[in-house]
């Protein structure tokens, strides 16, 4: 557990981070008043998300003595995936409990009233279960392309002779 302390540690920051971004839309109107543009802002969460493993993995390679490969930052980048993937059901469960209980009723409502989706298939997709399966695999699926590239630009291999 120890050797991955680092790991754990940012995984739990990326969740933290998740939660009040979550909160900052609810506060901004994106989960009732300007829901129409939820989709759009709520991308901007991925510039928090990469920030956030440039910063992990930077501080990795200080661990290592300045010196990572990528194989090091990949696999670093991946535990913190799993961190974040692992933590992804309670992160969805806070958030639509507690942050903004009322997003699944105000995105059926908006979908329906400018069809955008039948009620059926509005209830079926902004739903706790959907919105669980969808974080899980997302956190899982993003998080290994994120590790992977940002291994590639933070990697700094040893000096062969």
């Amino acid at each position: 557990m120890k050797n991955y302390a680092l790991e754990i540690k940012w995984g739990v920051l990326f969740m933290v981070a998740m939660l009040l971004w979550m909160l900052i839309e609810r506060v901004a109107g994106l989960h009732s008043t300007h829901i129409d543009q939820h989709p759009i802002w709520t991308n901007l969460f991925a510039i928090i998300a990469i920030s956030i493993y440039v910063v992990a993995l930077r501080q990795k390679r200080s661990q290592l003595n300045g010196m990572m490969t990528w194989q090091q930052g990949f696999l670093s980048g991946l535990i913190i995936t799993v961190v974040v993937t692992l933590l992804t059901p309670l992160g969805q469960y806070l958030t639509h409990t507690f942050i903004t209980p009322h997003f699944f009723t105000n995105a059926i409502d908006y979908a329906v009233a400018n069809d955008k989706m039948s009620q059926a298939d509005a209830v079926a997709y902004f739903s706790l279960d959907s919105y669980l399966l969808q974080a899980v695999v997302g956190a899982f699926v993003m998080g290994i392309i994120t590790s992977a590239v940002v291994a590639w630009f933070v990697r700094k291999p040893p000096v062969q002779e």
